[in-house]
């Protein structure tokens, strides 16, 4: 088996800094832990690819789940959550996130988000799919990612001129910088990253931020298929750099295909416009070609059913009537409810030239989110000394097999204040303290960017919303080949930036999620075979992987319960 790389190909760092904290991402964990820290430790870096507001929660429509409403409870979240996870969920980690999850809201709240409110001063409060409660808070109708993203921002640009907190923007961290090697020739604790920096500033390309811990919250990998519902920085970043740091990965097979993508053609790439999960919650239905519910019948909660339910079905329907989508019905609700209650997806389908209360909006499912990730626990500690992950770039089991309609917000916001708790109280003890960063033993690579709309190919066709022992050992060897090829070499004379480094993480997620897929003889969650239709009990196990002292991927049965 073709080995991994440690480390990107890349120009020695021109400059340095150093901080007690670095927060990859600026998504809602990312900005959450950084308001966390500010109160705990004396110096904070965020680093984010884009601006501020270009991450992953900036899309998110639905809203964010917690059990707000009196006669609604923890308890019951926690079933509902562990109902979508198809056995695989970590009640422990779900627990945490139930009974956080309102006082985590109530803190948003207080940091300026301005969730829709009913006559009574009360949140207003919904249905989706896989919950038997309304418990979901949504802001700006269909804009609550974007909602919360501006009031979280808004307290971090207060706060910009405290001098223990600094936000580059425009930068991608290339690879983290590891300690003296363990005995096995392992890299040893995290203490930075390298970083490149694109366009004018004070720094500019390739430098070395040092850190007594490093948190990861780069979001998900939807760039490593053909089309996703993801924006384009989502490219894996978090997941590679972990992996090549040494940290194990778990549940990277659970890609979540959201339902209801607006079909736009076979060729259509890149980000594809969501039509929220909520537009069914508020009573959409879903029909085949010849206008039949064919969600009725097929699960007692019909076109409310957790999203793998769903997608499955559709992606039947859409077998058996050799079709390229099915649809969503709004027809028969008040047009003046959905453009109030939906106005950011009134807007878009109206750009695509649909009436939302008048046509039918043809939809398929598209990759959406990954439960799997870095493993972290409870506190959001990987299985690496000083690094850390959260949110959708972290396994913590807290989604299982499939994540629950609008538990990813929360997510976010729960582990990111547990993680900023505990990467500060472990630096105020001496635990995490400065390291010296030494050089990483293994080889390094560079994909180019041209290669990247054949590996995305590869992995839609091998891993996408319905899998096949066949499919997967194919995109495994091809992928494989990828890999060898571009191990770099003296002679190489591609050009070390933005686009490549992205292009080798895609490559890199791709592989270890269809290795692992092919793996998993069964189909459970997002996770579905057709040579292996049912689900085994044998494997109600969580499969983690990391790389041995080679940079071969070994993979390994792990508990359901990381604990923390």
């Amino acid at each position: 088996m073709t080995a991994f790389v440690r480390q990107l190909a890349a120009p020695q760092p021109g400059w340095t800094i150093e901080t007690d904290v670095i927060v990859v991402g600026s998504g809602i964990a990312g900005l959450t832990t950084v308001l966390d820290l500010r109160e705990k430790v004396d110096r904070v870096l965020l680093v984010t690819k884009g601006v501020l507001s270009s991450g992953s929660t900036v899309w998110a429509q639905g809203g964010i789940a917690a059990a707000m409403d009196p006669e609604d409870t923890p308890d019951e979240h926690l079933e509902d959550t562990l109902v979508a996870g198809a056995g695989l969920c970590s009640e422990e980690a779900v627990r945490v996130l139930v009974t956080e999850g309102p006082h985590s809201v109530r803190k948003l709240v207080r940091r300026g988000t301005q969730f829709d409110l009913g006559p009574d001063g009360d949140l207003t409060l919904t249905r989706e799919g896989g919950h038997h409660r309304d418990r979901i808070a949504h802001a700006g109708g269909d804009a609550t990612g974007a909602e919360i993203s501006r009031a979280l921002i808004e307290q971090l640009d207060a706060i910009r001129n405290d001098p223990g907190i600094e936000v580059i923007e425009h930068a991608m961290v290339v690879d983290l910088l590891t300690g003296a090697p363990d005995a096995e020739g392992r890299p040893g604790p995290v203490c930075g990253a390298t970083l490149h920096i694109i366009g004018e500033g004070q720094r500019d390309g390739v430098g070395a931020a040092l850190a007594k811990a490093v948190i990861i919250a780069t979001g998900g990998i939807g760039q490593v298929f053909r089309s996703s519902t993801n924006p384009a920085s989502a490219t894996g970043d978090g997941l590679a750099v972990g992996l090549r740091a040494g940290a194990a990965v778990a549940d990277v097979e659970y890609v979540q295909f959201h339902p209801t993508v607006l079909w736009q053609g076979a060729n259509a790439r890149g980000q594809l416009p969501l039509i929220s999960e909520a537009v069914r919650g508020e009573g959409a239905y879903l029909l085949n070609g010849a206008g039949e519910r064919f969600m009725v019948g097929r699960h007692e909660m019909a076109e409310l059913a957790p999203r793998d339910v769903v997608s499955r079905n559709i992606v039947e329907v859409m077998r058996e009537e050799e079709s390229d989508s099915v649809f969503l019905d709004c027809r028969h609700l008040d047009a003046a409810f959905l453009e109030q209650r939906f106005p950011s997806i009134w807007a878009s389908l109206a750009e695509h030239g649909i009436d939302m209360a008048h046509d039918l909006i043809p939809v398929a499912p598209a990759q959406h989110f990954h439960s799997g990730g870095i493993m972290a626990d409870l506190h959001g500690r990987s299985t690496q000394r000083g690094l850390y992950a959260i949110g959708e770039a972290a396994c913590t089991g807290v989604h299982g097999a499939n994540r629950l309609a609008s538990n990813s917000l929360l997510e976010g916001t729960v582990f990111g204040r547990r993680a900023a708790r505990d990467a500060s109280s472990l630096i105020a003890d001496g635990v995490l303290r400065q390291l010296e960063p030494e050089e990483r033993r293994g080889d390094s690579a560079l994909v180019p960017a041209t290669m990247r709309t054949r590996v995305q190919a590869i992995a839609h066709e091998g891993a996408g919303p319905m899998r096949d022992g066949d499919g997967l050992d194919d995109a495994v060897a091809r992928l494989a080949r990828i890999r060898q090829r571009f191990h770099t070499d003296p002679v190489s004379t591609v050009v070390p930036q933005t686009a490549e480094w992205e292009t080798t993480n895609i490559v890199a997620t791709a592989s270890v999620l269809c290795e692992a897929a092919l793996l998993r003889e069964e189909s459970r969650g997002g996770h579905q075979r057709s040579d292996y239709p049912q689900t085994d009990p044998e494997w109600a196990v969580r499969l983690a992987a990391r790389l041995d002292p080679d940079g071969r991927l070994e993979f390994m049965r792990a508990p359901l319960e990381i604990g923390g």
